[in-house]
């Protein structure tokens, strides 16, 4: 058998339900402390934080399958008012259309592409590099929640697609570069460190 593309069963060798329901909830933890990390700004109505990076980060370690289990998990404990989500916002499940809306609601499909890229980042020929591969993935997933948030501040919020583009995506266009080198540099840090042992 083919040895597993993600970390979390290198680290936590272990079949079965109970295993994955471990990984899950661990995930699931690890989404609520990340986007417990936020910063309002005062021209937009959307903040800073570390959500985005909780998301790559939960697809990078679990793979695509346990990963949008984890992220549906943790969107549904916002639905039902449990603190999980960023600080700043509407309570529950009015969370979902306000202007975070198309944000939240691609976490999913990105949670599923970007751990479907990193299961099979070997496979993927025209790129050379590990960490290129790797970056690769969570660009997508990037692409997928800027895209998603972009369109619903744009159509649901009204704002345009010109204002939508100023206020939801430009600002965090930096940010979003320094949390995918975080990623990079650290899940390469840890497979590197595996190996070793």
């Amino acid at each position: 058998m083919e040895r597993s593309r993600v970390l979390a069963d290198r680290f936590f060798p272990v079949e079965g339900l109970a295993a994955d329901a471990v990984r899950v909830v661990a995930a699931n933890i690890l989404l609520a402390m990340c986007s417990h990390i936020a910063i309002p700004l005062p021209w937009t109505p959307v903040p800073i934080t570390g959500q985005t990076f909780g998301v790559l980060l939960v697809a990078v370690l679990l793979g695509a399958r346990r990963a949008t289990i984890a992220v549906v998990l943790y969107l549904l404990e916002g639905m039902a008012g449990l603190p999980v989500l960023a600080p700043f916002g509407a309570p529950g499940a009015a969370r979902f259309l306000g202007p975070t809306a198309g944000y939240l609601l691609a976490y999913p499909p990105a949670a599923y592409v970007t751990g479907w890229l990193a299961e099979r980042g070997a496979k993927i020929w025209f790129l050379p590099l590990a960490g290129i591969r790797l970056a690769a993935a969570l660009l997508s997933g990037e692409a997928i929640i800027f895209v998603s948030g972009w369109s619903w501040l744009a159509l649901g919020a009204a704002l345009g697609g010109r204002n939508a583009f100023l206020l939801g995506v430009l600002p965090f266009l930096p940010g979003e570069v320094i949390k995918m080198a975080l990623l990079v540099a650290a899940v390469r840090g840890v497979e590197i460190a595996h190996q070793g042992i």
